[in-house]
């Protein structure tokens, strides 16, 4: 199976919505046996293939999946085998953040690279790797979040994006 597991996350989400290969083929533009092959593992799904898939279903676990095989791994890994409630995946997400916050109170951020002793190096990395848990953490708090309360997960990056350029954080 890929890097980034779309084809389990497209399974689970035609278990969830009782859809057919075939409805999902046509939702993605191929036959629904190439559908199965993806699933199987036994044909890697394409770019725009992964792009209709997530857009059809509107899934925060198959945009999830399609970043991270599209990246090869460079995003966010969904988790398969923790508790995704709510306030499971928020109190999880409180913790990796104060994480962050605590270690970013004891690196030296002004310092350069090459100013860095090898002790503040382990230290940023550190931060670094916090940070990267952070992230997870927070992509699966705003996944959680839009499947439990019926979000858009597109129209909320959408959204994301435009509030970015009316505050010009964005071109």
């Amino acid at each position: 199976m890929a890097i980034g597991h779309f084809s389990g996350a497209l399974e689970e989400v035609l278990k969830r919505t009782g859809d057919t290969l075939a409805k999902a083929g046509k939702a993605t533009n191929v036959d629904g046996s190439q559908i199965g092959k993806i699933i199987k593992g036994s044909r890697k799904p394409s770019k725009e293939v992964m792009k209709q898939a997530a857009q059809h279903y509107d899934d925060s676990r198959l945009y999830i999946a399609a970043a991270g095989e599209v990246t090869g791994g460079a995003f966010a890994p969904w988790l398969d085998n923790v508790d995704l409630h709510r306030a499971s995946v928020l109190f999880k997400t409180i913790e990796e953040m104060r994480e962050v916050l605590t270690l970013s109170a004891e690196v030296p951020i002004s310092k350069t690279a090459d100013q860095l002793t090898e002790s503040e190096r382990q230290n940023m990395k550190r931060l670094l790797m916090e940070t990267v848990e952070a992230i997870t953490a927070l992509t699966h708090f705003a996944a959680v979040l839009c499947k439990e309360y019926s979000f858009s997960w597109l129209a909320t990056w959408k959204e994301h994006r435009a509030d970015l350029k009316a505050k010009k954080y964005m071109k």
